[in-house]
């Protein structure tokens, strides 16, 4: 499905260092002298930094570092998320712990996590919980049944060909839309199905066998027969969606059809059941994209019904497969883990536990979690900083050469109408309709998939609610949502050693302050600068300045297209281009900000390094990282974000700061002329 929340995905670790200069706070009391925030012993400084600015911050980490065994990469990313979720394993034993009445929060937290947990149940239970499923996949006859039982997948979160899913309208962010979205595939993304090189290759023909093992597991004749239909099946709608590429078209995804009018683009397709199934009342819906909808039409009709069975037979299985049984469990790490990934063991299951209370209660336990780990004085402090970064991108906006004045007025007004939430939402989700019930993982994953469901169906008709948060207290990211002009932080990337108090400015401005820097860039990249500052999509830009700024963006996605993660494999620089103009312009304006609170005083030498030089390893380090071939190869087909790499080098070479704070020389690798720099914002 489209997610119109675009994420940082991306943490920066600081270990703490000894400075020597002390302060006084207003009482006279002696404070805890400030650290650089430079993680020494991570560096290998026989790098030069304009050759490898990565290696020369994070080289020394890099060589000494291995990969651990249940994980596909391992850096701050994944070492913050381990911290959050070793803090909310604490609150959810602690909700586990005792005996509390049917209904409570405490009891709905301990009886989710210990149903996970519980293998012996869960083998003993086996695959009862599929029957009544697979009775109702049997009793389709014809393809009326068919598109009624698309809606009810779609409900509880199976894969079928296209899912609905609702929004904020992008016209009217006032209120809510109806969105359909190209779906249908287990595979990660469309190439895998085409490309064909040898890892491609060896990739599709493990996913066959892995099907065929599935069905066997789960008691279904004729698995290589079925696993070769399915196969057959994916790939058509696989061939028919949308290029990864063109869905950051925003405007051109935008589609919206009377719902009597849908047979116009699925003359034979009955979407009067399948609205009816879904409990959707509404009379207009946007087809995100019409030229795979329309090719669906024959798809569907073309296809056996006996193949739509199996087809649902197996969407239900791969869906459900980390929720029953062991062995079931286990054949879908072989395939989905390692095969894809490269992650050699299984993650401890209390965290996977974690995980999935966090996903089904996620803000009953994100309350907990902030009152434990979020104090009110870094929610002030994130507010400060979040105020710089936008006077900074003011007078950034104000000082652009190639804008006009026209362009810059709407740009400005959209800067000014910015929202952040920073820690937690002000409402709490109210949990009390969703039932838990004790020993029972399947079916308190099928009611809290419906649960979420049903939330999201009653929001249609209703004002748009701008205090709703997609994402949780205790997750390790941050995001920007364009129809509400939303820049958003959890509180969990908000908590030391990434933003610290004892820290000196420049690290926490190379650090967070180009997360929020990066997130505020969000709003004029490629996508979002398609939406104006009340959240609308329109067309604010002047002819020329728009072309200027595909100019601008066009060379970005030149230097990104000629990085090489393998010898066979770039770095996709279209794919890529929200999220390196949100790095290029994160780190820019961050730099411009520290610089400014400065106020005109020279930045202090701390462990030998100037105020910028400390930013620019700030930023750096946030990039600590490490990953296997299987998982860069996954990222560079399916992530938006470049690799780690390239989020450092392929930012720096474009900063004229950077070349004076290290001494860049012509000679050095990431050396760029001047004129071939690219400044967007």
């Amino acid at each position: 499905m489209i997610k119109r929340t675009t994420n940082y995905f991306g943490i920066a670790i600081i270990t703490l260092a000894t400075l020597v200069n002390t302060s006084c706070n207003k009482s006279g009391k002696k404070e805890q002298p400030l650290s650089s925030g430079i993680i020494r012993e991570n560096m290998d400084t026989t790098v030069a930094p304009g050759n490898n600015f990565t290696a020369y911050v994070n080289g020394a980490w890099l060589k000494k570092t291995m990969i651990p065994a249940d994980k596909a990469s391992y850096g701050v990313g994944q070492m913050l998320n381990d911290k959050a979720q070793e803090d909310v394993k604490a609150i959810i034993e602690g909700a586990a712990a005792g005996k509390f009445a049917e209904g409570t929060e405490e009891q709905k937290i301990g009886d989710f996590y210990e149903a996970y947990l519980n293998w012996k149940t869960r083998d003993s239970v086996g695959l009862k919980p599929l029957n009544e499923e697979f009775k109702k996949i049997e009793s389709i006859s014809n393809y009326q049944d068919l598109a009624k039982y698309f809606a009810y997948a779609n409900k509880y979160g199976n894969t079928v060909p296209f899912s609905i899913n609702v929004t904020e309208d992008f016209k009217n962010p006032k209120q809510y839309m109806l969105l359909t979205w190209q779906n249908g595939i287990g595979l990660p993304e469309r190439e895998y199905y085409f490309l064909t090189d040898a890892k491609s290759k060896d990739i599709r023909n493990k996913y066959v066998a892995h099907i065929e093992k599935m069905l066997q597991l789960a008691g279904i004749p004729n698995g290589k027969e079925k696993a070769a239909q399915i196969m057959v099946l994916e790939t058509r709608m696989a061939a028919q969606h949308m290029k990864k590429e063109d869905t950051r078209n925003t405007p051109a995804l935008y589609n919206k059809f009377a719902v009597d009018k849908l047979n116009t683009l699925m003359p034979d397709f009955d979407w009067k059941t399948l609205l009816q199934e879904a409990g959707i009342k509404q009379d207009s819906i946007v087809v995100a994209q019409v030229a795979y909808t329309k090719a669906l039409n024959d798809i569907i009709k073309s296809t056996p019904l006996d193949t739509w069975k199996t087809y649902l037979q197996w969407s239900l299985i791969n869906s459900s497969a980390s929720y029953l049984t062991s062995k079931l469990d286990a054949q879908n790490f072989e395939f989905y883990n390692k095969t894809l990934y490269g992650t050699e063991k299984q993650r401890p299951q209390w965290r996977r536990a974690v995980d999935v209370v966090n996903g089904s209660l996620g803000e009953m336990v994100g309350k907990v979690y902030v009152k434990k780990h979020f104090p009110p004085e870094a929610k002030e402090r994130m507010l400060a900083l979040v105020n710089n970064l936008l006077k900074a991108y003011e007078s950034s906006i104000k000082e652009l050469d190639w804008m006009s004045e026209e362009t810059k007025k709407q740009a400005l007004d959209k800067l000014s109408k910015f929202t952040p939430k920073i820690g937690y939402p002000d409402k709490w989700r109210d949990y009390s309709t969703l039932k838990v019930v004790k020993h029972d993982l399947y079916g308190n994953m099928m009611r809290a998939t419906e649960f979420e469901y049903k939330r999201n169906v009653n929001k249609l008709g209703k004002p748009v609610d701008r205090g709703e948060w997609g994402m949780t207290p205790q997750t390790v990211n941050a995001y920007y949502n364009p129809p509400l002009n939303e820049i958003v932080f959890p509180a969990a990337i908000l908590q030391p050693p990434f933003f610290d108090r004892n820290a000196e400015d420049a690290v926490n401005y190379g650090g967070i302050g180009a997360v929020i820097g990066h997130e505020i860039g969000h709003g004029f990249d490629d996508e979002g600068s398609t939406f104006d500052g009340n959240g609308v999509m329109r067309n604010w830009w002047t002819e020329k300045d728009q072309q200027e700024f595909k100019k601008r963006t066009s060379a970005l996605v030149a230097q990104y297209n000629d990085f090489k993660v393998f010898k066979d494999l770039n770095v996709n620089g279209t794919f890529t281009l929200g999220e390196n103009i949100g790095d290029l312009g994160g780190l820019s304006i961050a730099l411009k900000a520290y610089n400014t609170s400065l106020n005109g005083q020279p930045a202090p030498v701390l462990d030998g390094y100037t105020g910028n030089q400390r930013v620019f390893i700030g930023w750096a380090q946030g990039w600590l990282n490490k990953a296997r071939e299987e998982a860069l190869r996954n990222q560079v087909t399916t992530d938006p974000h470049s690799p780690a790499k390239f989020r450092v080098n392929g930012v720096v070479r474009n900063i004229p700061e950077f070349y004076t704070a290290f001494n860049v020389k012509p000679t050095d690798s990431l050396y760029l002329a001047p004129d071939k720099r690219v400044k967007i914002w």
